[in-house]
């Protein structure tokens, strides 16, 4: 006798919803709950280094503005170290020194905005460096995983040129989509990231 098995069918994909500042900002939904709400503050006042604006726009694949959407950053400080337990070099960490943000856009602007200070670079296995960078991670109605990207500073050339991960996009144009514009009369930079479409970003299979 052949004994038939039975499968359970697999569960539909999921997106973020139009929950999800609510959930994980929700500030920005208009519910005051927490004094200070999670993921605000990356880098204090008493951190070394360049303090900095970073402002930037989400956009679609017909450059629309994507405002439902929410920004995880990761960075090192300064120093170049990350503000994670595995990370053990012996290099200083400011007690205000978080490491790690959340953002959303304005939903009238369309416009992400948060302070920090400018990261060093960070050394990677065989003696290289890897430039200073912000890793991203994007959540949004729409978006079955979470994308991946990072942010490089435009005023890094040097820095950039040597970057292992920069080095293997091999289109220049592809590279220019994680390079960010430094406003020149102030500490700030300009990066906006495209969902798809002719201009979009590289994100990264992490």
């Amino acid at each position: 006798m052949v004994q038939k098995l039975y499968y359970d069918k697999e569960t539909p994909s999921q997106t973020a919803g139009p929950y999800v500042h609510i959930g994980l900002a929700p500030e920005a939904a208009g519910f005051k709950i927490f004094e200070r709400e999670l993921g605000q503050v990356i880098a204090g006042p008493h951190c070394e280094g360049e303090h900095i604006r970073i402002e930037g726009r989400v956009l679609d694949g017909t450059g629309a503005l994507i405002t439902d959407v929410l920004i995880e950053v990761w960075q090192a400080n300064a120093a170049g170290r990350y503000n994670h337990p595995e990370d053990t070099r012996d290099l200083a960490i400011e007690p205000d020194f978080r490491g790690w943000g959340r953002v959303v856009p304005d939903f009238a602007t369309g416009v992400f905005s948060f302070e920090t200070v400018k990261p060093g670079p960070v050394p990677v296995v065989g003696g290289h460096s890897q430039a200073p960078h912000l890793n991203l991670w994007l959540v949004a109605r729409g978006i079955n995983l979470g994308l991946a990207t990072r942010m490089y500073f435009g005023d890094e050339d040097a820095a950039n040129a040597a970057d292992p991960l920069l080095a293997r996009i091999e289109s220049p144009a592809r590279r220019q989509t994680l390079i960010a514009r430094r406003d020149v009369d102030a500490p700030a930079y300009r990066f906006d990231i495209h969902i798809q479409g002719p201009a979009e970003t590289v994100f990264l299979d992490v």
